[in-house]
């Protein structure tokens, strides 16, 4: 259970309206850095691992500490449902396309989930859910309420195939064995599994694109 105490009770834990929108965070010192686009922010919440660009070049990896408990709700589900994007054209690259190009709809978009995650400086990584780092195209996300920490498993699905100008022209079958050990707030539920691809142009584009059996 996570949440808040204020004076003798026990309250839920600030949703991410009150944390981007309401500051009431804000003021602590609790920041690693700050991110040119809130875009960013709620793709690296999803992702649950990343690596922030300084302006000097240098990189800070992060990763995964907690959420604030809230239930987690998905935009892209949203967007569908309000009819901004189609489900034939449902990616993680066509929601920062339409989002980018709509920014007067962006907070109310974002904050429609509630679910915000806070993360830790990393040294090395990214490091999954049993503390060991990541291997790109083996390690995988499933909801640890349901399934076992660094599990053996087995999946059967497709990937992209990419050319050389990054674009996606086919999908082709693979199958590997694979390790349970990544986490993420979007992980919920026994239909759902998230492969870690690496953090390369070829892992964006696997990463937002693949919504397979």
């Amino acid at each position: 259970i996570i949440a808040r105490i204020e004076g003798k009770k026990v309250l839920p834990y600030f949703s991410r309206y009150q944390i981007e929108v309401e500051k009431a965070l804000a003021g602590k010192n609790l920041e690693i850095a700050w991110l040119k686009d809130p875009i960013d922010v709620a793709f690296l919440h999803i992702q649950g691992s990343g690596r922030l660009r300084l302006p000097d070049g240098s990189t800070i990896p992060v990763g995964y500490q907690i959420s604030n408990g809230r239930p987690y709700r998905s935009i892209g589900r949203y967007l569908l449902e309000k009819g901004f994007l189609g489900k034939a054209s449902m990616s993680m690259q066509s929601i920062r396309k339409y989002l980018s190009e709509h920014p007067e709809i962006i907070n109310k978009v974002l904050n429609y989930n509630p679910s915000y995650v806070f993360f830790r400086r990393l040294e090395g990584g990214p490091f999954g859910n049993i503390n060991v780092p990541l291997t790109p195209g083996r390690s995988i996300a499933l909801d640890a309420r349901l399934f076992p920490k660094g599990a053996l498993c087995y999946i059967t699905t497709k990937k992209p195939v990419v050319n050389r100008e990054g674009e996606i022209t086919g999908w082709k079958k693979f199958s590997r064995f694979v390790l349970n050990q990544d986490t993420g707030g979007a992980i919920r539920g026994a239909g759902r599994a998230d492969i870690f691809w690496g953090n390369d142009q070829y892992a964006q584009l696997a990463a937002g694109h693949m919504q397979h059996e």
